[in-house]
């Protein structure tokens, strides 16, 4: 196995692509183009559509490697049965309700064109795509079984937002036993606040869940 090291917080990362998977979670229209649930509930969606061309660029090389790459999105079933009732009362408090209808169909639904993943990071035929009705990918889906069976041992993260999915993803990723690197400018959340706390709570006390690095270090050392 071919070992990758990666200038990373707190310290450099080591992989190798047998045992790693790229994580792109919840790239989805309803958080990451303009009329989805994102911006419905009044947040600017800049950040989240910022962070595509990296994700893409990383995703690129990812795939020419053969690295495993995996796709979540966050949704329900359209009866909302898997949505639970506290969950489904404080969407409908932010005045854009999991469900109600959109500019891309019911917020939140499997299926609907809001729910799917934006165009420029479609998913290709043999990656996994997790539908999660949570915020961590783990919760209630098959992604650790899926990861196992694979022999993966570290995951590198990106997507939205990153201190919600995200940050929760890496959080059960980590009490699992896997190796978590966040790709700080691969990741985004509405407020920059959010973005900068997330990054210090993910990479400090000598990475108490993980590294953080920039897409560009994951690029140059893929590439070489």
């Amino acid at each position: 196995m071919t070992k990758y090291t990666v200038d990373a917080k707190p310290y450099e990362f080591e992989f190798n692509l047998e045992e790693t998977a790229l994580i792109i979670i919840d790239m989805q229209r309803d958080f990451c183009a303009p009329g989805g649930f994102g911006e419905k509930l009044g947040n600017d969606i800049t950040p989240t559509r910022k962070v595509i061309e990296p994700i893409k660029n990383v995703l690129e090389v990812a795939r020419e490697a053969g690295m495993l790459v995996i796709h979540t999105r966050e949704g329900h079933r359209p009866d909302l049965s898997d949505c639970p009732p506290n969950k489904l009362r404080r969407s409908k408090r932010q005045g854009a309700g999991i469900g109600d209808m959109g500019p891309m169909g019911r917020i939140l639904i499997r299926g609907e064109y809001g729910h799917d993943i934006v165009d420029e990071l479609t998913p290709i035929e043999g990656e996994p795509i997790i539908d999660k009705p949570g915020k961590g990918a783990f919760y209630q889906t098959d992604l650790d079984i899926i990861l196992k069976n694979k022999g993966i041992t570290n995951l590198i993260v990106t997507g939205v937002t990153t201190h919600v999915c995200v940050q929760t993803t890496i959080r059960e990723a980590n009490d699992r036993g896997f190796n978590c690197l966040m790709l700080e400018d691969g990741t985004a959340a509405f407020d920059p606040k959010d973005q900068e706390g997330s990054i210090r709570m993910i990479n400090q006390q000598g990475g108490i869940f993980g590294w953080t690095t920039e897409s560009k270090y994951i690029l140059e050392t893929l590439k070489k």
